[in-house]
C-alpha cells in the first residue's frame, strides 16, 4: 500500500490539515482501520469499488463522499484496484467552504456528496493536490471559526481541561458550548476533549521505550488507572495497548 500526506497552500492552512493519498498494490487485500481524530474530511474514489464503514458503504468510481467525525474505529477494505484521495479537514471548518447539514447528523457516516459540490474526477487525475488547492481557495466563505479558540484550549491541555473551564475561559455557557460543538463538529465537547486525550495517549505509547508502565502514560494523560486507559482506547481502536 503506498499512502502520502501533503499540507494545502499557505492560504488554506488555516482550514485544513492535510490532503492525502492511499494507492493499493498487488500485495494488497487487507481491511486498514483508521482511529478517530476529531475531524471530518472529503474523499474521492479515484479506483475500483471501495468498501469502508467496516463494510456498510460502497464508494464508487469519481464519486465524492463527506466524512463525519468518528467516535470509534472504522475499517476500509485496501486491495490492489483501491485508489483513494481525500482531505482532512480541521475541527469546525466544514462550514468554511459548504452550506450543509449539522454535523453532528454525520457523525460516524460516509455520505455521497451532491455532484453540485463533489469533485471533478477528469480534471483532479491531472494534478490532485494542484486541484484541491485551487477548489477550495475558490470555496471560502468565511474566515472566522467561532471554535477556534476553545479548540485551541483542549488541543493545548492535550484533552485534560474541564468543560466548565473551558466555558469560562471562552465567556459562554456549558450548553451554548455543546450546541456549537454538535452542529461544527459534530462531537459534544467532552467526547473532543476524550478524543484528543486519546490521540496524546496512543502518541506516547508509541514512542515511549519499553520500561515506560501504563499506569505512568495514563496519569500523565489524565485517566484514573492503566485499566482506564486501556479501556478507552479499546473503545477507540478494538484492539489491547499491547498491539498498537
Amino acid at each position: 500500500m503506498e499512502y502520502r500526506e501533503i499540507k494545502p497552500c499557505k492560504e488554506l492552512a488555516s482550514f485544513i490539515h492535510s490532503y492525502w493519498e492511499l494507492k493499493g498494490d498487488e500485495f494488497d487485500r487487507q481491511w486498514e482501520r483508521n482511529f478517530p481524530d476529531g475531524c471530518a474530511g472529503l474523499v474521492m474514489n479515484l479506483g475500483n469499488t471501495c468498501l469502508t464503514d467496516n463494510g456498510s458503504v460502497s464508494m464508487e468510481f469519481g464519486k465524492t463522499y463527506v466524512v463525519g467525525a468518528m467516535t470509534s474505529f472504522k475499517d476500509s477494505f485496501i486491495d490492489s484496484e483501491t485508489h483513494l484521495l481525500g482531505v482532512c479537514l480541521k475541527p469546525a471548518t466544514f462550514a468554511n467552504f459548504y452550506n450543509y447539514s449539522s454535523q453532528n447528523e454525520l457523525i460516524n457516516n460516509t455520505v455521497e456528496f451532491e455532484k453540485s459540490n463533489s469533485f471533478n474526477v477528469d480534471k483532479i487525475l491531472d494534478s490532485p493536490f494542484n486541484y484541491l488547492n485551487h477548489f477550495f481557495s475558490g470555496k471560502v466563505k468565511s474566515q472566522n471559526n467561532l471554535l477556534q479558540s476553545v479548540i485551541n484550549d483542549i488541543q493545548s491541555t492535550n484533552g485534560q481541561m474541564s468543560i466548565d473551564e473551558l466555558s469560562k475561559r471562552n465567556f459562554t455557557t456549558v450548553r451554548q458550548l455543546e450546541r456549537n460543538f454538535k452542529k461544527h463538529i459534530g462531537l459534544s465537547p467532552k467526547e473532543y476533549s476524550n478524543i484528543i486525550r486519546f490521540q496524546n495517549a496512543l502518541s506516547i505509547i508509541k514512542n515511549s521505550s519499553e520500561n515506560r508502565s501504563l499506569l505512568d502514560i495514563a496519569f500523565e494523560c489524565g485517566y484514573y488507572d492503566h485499566s482506564h486507559l486501556t479501556n478507552e482506547i479499546r473503545r477507540n481502536t478494538g484492539i489491547s495497548p499491547s498491539l498498537l
